[in-house]
């Protein structure tokens, strides 16, 4: 308990640090995500083009290499940010890409005559998919989307190793101070599990509310 007790303003920081990441970074990929989808089932074809050329090259890079690309690269763009609001640009863009797929899955459940009889009624496809597709969809993809989110909360941990202040991070300053790497992971652990377990809890209750009867 000493690690804890005596450096609790340090895994504060961190625990803290993870939360804002996680939370901003959420908000981030489900935009991009829902903006993504709604592109991949576009019937514009330069829209379908840019949603599956976004999914396929963010989902096959690694995200260390996306980090890498964010803050070493887009600087020498002139493009000059704190390193927490870079890390939330490669965390929310790499897991919107998954987002995307996700919501994607759950619109191709809705069956396509609704959508058929939606636009035989003179509804644009923004309406048919704002009111008549998304809001069936949202009900299926309720478990997936908080699995991905919840990897995402655990993904944030690469960040540390750019100088944003996070969770895992708080080991450097931990062994340095001379404090058993064992007990320190173990409370790292604990702060990780305690956020993933939270939006397990939050989705949980969605889909109780909202999800769809199994």
């Amino acid at each position: 308990m000493d690690v804890l007790t005596e450096n609790f303003s340090l895994y504060g920081k961190g625990f803290l640090g993870t939360v804002e990441l996680t939370v901003y970074s959420s908000i981030l990929a489900l935009v991009l995500g829902f903006f993504m989808a709604s592109c991949r089932v576009s019937p514009v074809g330069s829209l379908r083009v840019l949603g599956t050329v976004w999914v396929t090259v963010l989902r096959n890079t690694p995200l260390t290499l996306l980090f890498f690309a964010v803050l070493l690269g887009l600087p020498r763009f002139g493009l000059v940010l704190p390193f927490k609001v870079f890390a939330v640009l490669a965390l929310g863009c790499y897991t919107s890409a998954f987002i995307c797929e996700v919501l994607r899955s759950g619109i191709n459940t809705v069956p396509t005559g609704q959508g058929e009889a939606a636009r035989s009624l003179g509804m644009t496809f923004g309406q048919t998919l704002n009111t008549v597709v998304l809001p069936q969809a949202f009900r299926s993809v309720i478990p997936p989307v908080g699995s991905t989110l919840i990897a995402l909360a655990k993904n944030s941990a690469i960040a540390g190793a750019f100088s944003v202040t996070e969770l895992l991070g708080t080991y450097k300053t931990l062994n340095e101070l001379g404090y058993s790497i064992i007990w320190t992971f173990i409370w790292i652990a604990v702060g990780y599990l305690i956020i993933t377990l939270s939006i397990s809890a939050l989705f949980n209750v969605m889909e109780k509310r909202w999800g769809v009867a199994r």
